[in-house]
């Protein structure tokens, strides 16, 4: 059934690593543990206001893609390409090196009970997990799709079981840390901007709320089942977070939490005894189907950009047998490689929170633009302008203190997007490019096709154009011919 279909998918992209990630994080930053609840609580109620925007973007203008369609249409090439820069770069090359990085420290967790997991004993792990999963997508699609359908049962696994003991923890009696005195309770007062970083700290976990909008041309219905998807799966999400922040604080003081490198293997080791080991077991199941699944949606965009003209048109190809798009998946897999050497992971989150709101805020003040340009276009669904507008103000607000709080980590992902402003105009806006530059342009994908053995999905002129991009506004319809026939040879 389609509701069913993209309400299970929503819950299954937004709940993730992040909810073994995030805790403590937000606690580090909150000062205490009912503000750590408090975060979470309303870093659901932000998701559920970014979610229904998207739903008007994502039925307003129906294309797949998400932030990077949208933005693209609204406010034209360069933003949206600057989009595209940062997600290629930063958005989902660091999510996937932090969820990486969660995985192999919840694997290797229990092989070094008493101390933190070697460096380069984590960032070797993590890196084989990636290229056997790149690997996966490269060979099959129905093979990525099984692994994200069994591998969900263990992140479900982990959290119900969690949540189960956690409460009758509760029953027991266990809940002097929860009472109000206690909760809030501050051994320091947090900042406006600490504050703001324990969001950015929550935002990861509830990550993934946009994703549906990355296929709303494979969305049925989407006027209906959209906004329906929104409405069980944030709520849900959102209740389930908290109630397993409440486990964790049922049986561990915060001093335990802050000082664990894995808390839900901490917390399994306190209470689940002998069986403590299921834990850990069910977190990297959960850590290796999310990876699975952020290389899936990363190809989807790349494609997107390639179709637009904003990246090689190399990314837009798949395999002529088994239809995967593997330079796509080549090029994420190592500009994640890259991340993991480089970065720890809570460094990392505050990072990748940064710029997903930065995009998010873009992607919603341009619903507001959209509006005023073009007032009388049919919207299936139509939020009140008090929903985009709490939005864009919480925004402003927590990227302020966020920068304030952290001007390194900020400031390097917004210089990262700023350096796509001379990629921008020399690569996609300089249309009279010297003939030597589109030949090493049309040689080098030619290689790449060889050497991938991929082809263009659709082989039609217009679709060729698209992809192309400038090197085709350069050629005749002749080249265009010769291309297809070359693709036809090859494949």
């Amino acid at each position: 059934h389609p509701n069913v279909t993209h309400t299970s998918c929503d819950l299954g992209n937004i709940i993730g690593s992040g909810i073994f990630i995030s805790p403590k994080g937000v606690l580090e930053h909150s000062g205490s543990v009912g503000v750590a609840l408090v975060v979470w609580v309303l870093g659901g109620c932000i998701a559920a206001l970014g979610s229904l925007c998207y739903a008007e973007l994502g039925v307003t203008i129906p294309k797949s893609g998400g932030d990077y369609s949208y933005v693209t249409e609204i406010f034209g090439g360069l933003t949206g390409f600057l989009l595209l820069w940062s997600a290629v770069l930063i958005m989902y090359p660091t999510t996937l090196a932090v969820i990486a990085l969660t995985f192999s420290s919840y694997v290797l967790q229990p092989v070094f009970p008493n101390c933190v997991p070697p460096y380069m004993a984590t960032r070797m792990l993590s890196a084989t997990c990636l290229l056997l999963l790149t690997w996966v997508n490269c060979s099959s699609v129905r093979m990525a799709t099984r692994i994200q359908d069994v591998f969900t049962v263990g992140k479900l696994m982990a959290l119900g079981l969690i949540i189960v003991v956690g409460l009758v923890q509760i029953f027991n009696g266990n809940y002097e840390a929860l009472t109000p005195q206690v909760a809030f309770s501050l051994e320091r007062t947090p900042s406006v901007g600490q504050i703001a970083l324990a969001f950015l700290q929550a935002s990861f976990a509830f990550s993934g709320w946009n994703f549906l909008n990355y296929v709303t041309e494979e969305v049925v219905e989407p006027r209906r089942n959209l906004p329906r998807a929104i409405y069980i799966s944030i709520p849900l999400v959102t209740f389930v977070y908290t109630l397993t922040n409440i486990a964790y604080f049922s049986s561990m003081s915060p001093e335990e939490l802050l000082s664990s490198n894995a808390v839900a293997v901490t917390f399994g080791e306190k209470l689940l005894g002998m069986f403590s080991v299921i834990m850990p077991i069910s977190v990297a199941l959960s850590t290796f189907g999310g990876i699975n699944g952020y290389l899936f949606t990363s190809s989807r965009l790349c494609f997107s950009g390639a179709r637009e003209g904003h990246l090689p048109s190399l990314l837009a190809m798949i395999h002529y047998k088994k239809c995967t798009p593997i330079p796509a998946l080549l090029v994420c897999c190592t500009a994640t490689i890259i991340i993991l050497c480089i970065g720890e992971t809570h460094n990392l989150i505050n990072y990748v929170s940064f710029i997903n709101y930065l995009s998010y805020g873009v992607t919603i003040a341009g619903l507001l633009y959209y509006r005023w340009k073009k007032p009388n276009l049919y919207r299936p669904i139509k939020v009140n302008l008090v929903v985009p507008v709490c939005y864009l103000m919480f925004w402003a607000v927590l990227l302020g203190f966020s920068l304030y709080s952290e001007p390194v980590v900020c400031g390097v992902g917004l210089v990262i997007m700023l350096t796509g402003v001379p990629v921008y105009f020399l690569g996609v806006h300089w249309k009279e490019k010297p003939k030597c530059i589109y030949n090493f342009i049309e040689r080098a994908t030619h290689v790449g096709q060889r050497l991938c053995f991929v082809v263009f999905p659709q082989l039609d002129p217009i679709e060729l154009a698209k992809c192309h991009g400038a090197l085709l506004r350069y050629t005749n319809k002749k080249v265009i011919l010769e291309q297809q026939a070359r693709c036809f040879r090859f494949g």
